[in-house]
């Protein structure tokens, strides 16, 4: 009897681990063979979004069979049943949405105007009240070699209104690897999860857009996108004669929901030549700022899916140029409308995870949503003391 009830629980614990398999997809250009980046898989069964990294890579588990949705704003979308993915490592090939109509929209309000009326429209439209558990990872260079690495899973209880969203944070698990020089201020370390999710759901990156007197200062054009038939595109450049250090943006929009898909910043190697670098203590000369947001909507559920930022500055201290650059990933992993439940001293109020101790209760950058790449494992061993 003892042996058969063995055998019974062998062929259970087979049965669940053969439920619970670990997939690897990259995601290819149909035409160009090439890597996709930032396209969203997202898992139907659990409700999970993962998003692929430079090299068009994601790894997951997958537990029992499931319909897997892959999406880009440049792509035509495809869904796959899990037990097509036959191998461990499985490539999906995606076919440009190209329409070839790179054509001028001409309108009667300006596309300044447009943007606000985009951005009040789909800040009523984000679903809140929701939960959001949220993967971030965190590089930190220093004068030129990687000095901190961070990563954490938390929740976010997003709550509120139209302008006026709150978040509460849990954190679940977290890391920390690297010493960082103590005069490097915490400040520079990653974003500020205090304010993080009410900054995204309130599109406060676009914010030098909204004022009317941006018309003054920034050239807009709206196109249809020729990647995206249901999408367009507004272009939002400085002019030449704009004072200070202003972003190009790239804003990708639903015109029939009037919502934003994606909004993506970078400031332009033209603009950082025209600006004077500056010479007082502890001032910041910005070389490279790169952002990129992506949102989703789906059955009427409308939520923030994935941010990256990459931002490198020299700093002047009192005897040298301190080299400083920092890059961000933070990715939306599930999605609920459902609260949960918390008490207050759980809640995380610091403004990062820096000075956090470390909590790893699983190997939870595996399931992370957004799957590292060789450069990047190598760089966290090596912080890590591992390599």
């Amino acid at each position: 009897m003892k042996n058969i009830l063995i055998a019974f629980f062998l062929i259970i614990s087979s049965l669940v681990s053969s439920q619970n398999v670990e997939k690897t997809i990259t995601v290819i250009d149909a035409e160009t063979n090439l890597p996709i980046e930032d396209v969203t898989i997202f898992i139907l069964k659990t409700k999970q979004s993962l998003i692929s990294n430079v090299v068009g890579k994601v790894n997951f588990k997958l537990a029992g069979s499931s319909n897997i949705q892959v999406t880009h704003s440049a792509y035509v979308t495809v869904t796959v049943r899990s037990s097509a993915l036959l191998k461990t490592d499985n490539i999906i090939y995606l076919k440009s949405n190209v329409t070839n109509l790179d054509e001028i929209i001409i309108t009667k309000q300006h596309p300044q105007k447009i943007l606000k009326a985009l951005v009040e429209n789909s800040i009523k439209k984000l679903t809140v009240p929701a939960r959001l558990k949220v993967y971030t990872r965190e590089f930190f260079k220093l004068n030129g070699n990687y000095a901190y690495y961070n990563d954490g899973l938390m929740n976010f209880q997003v709550f509120g209104k139209e302008k006026k969203f709150k978040s509460n944070i849990l954190v679940e698990q977290n890391r920390s690897f690297g010493l960082v020089n103590e005069e490097i201020s915490s400040d520079v370390l990653g974003y500020n999860l205090n304010d993080i999710m009410q900054n995204y759901y309130n599109f406060k990156y676009l914010n030098p857009l909204l004022d009317s007197k941006s018309r003054k200062d920034f050239d807009f054009v709206l196109k249809a996108y020729t990647k995206n038939k249901n999408y367009n595109i507004m272009l939002v450049s400085p002019l030449e004669n704009t004072k200070g250090l202003q972003d190009d943006y790239t804003i990708i929009y639903d015109y029939k929901k009037k919502i934003i898909i994606e909004v993506s910043t970078i400031v332009s190697p033209s603009t950082i030549a025209r600006i004077k670098d500056k010479k007082s203590i502890g001032s910041k000369n910005i070389y490279k700022s790169i952002f990129k947001t992506i949102y989703r909507f789906d059955d009427d559920i409308y939520y923030l899916v994935s941010s990256k930022e990459e931002i490198g500055f020299e700093r002047v201290d009192k005897n040298a140029m301190t080299d400083i650059e920092v890059r961000n990933y933070f990715i939306t992993t599930n999605f609920s409308n459902q609260n949960y439940a918390y008490k207050e001293s759980e809640v995380f109020k610091d403004k990062t995870l820096y000075n956090k101790k470390n909590v790893i209760l699983t190997n939870y950058w595996d399931v992370s949503g957004i799957t590292p790449t060789d450069e990047e494992q190598e760089i966290i061993l090596k912080i890590e003391g591992k390599d």
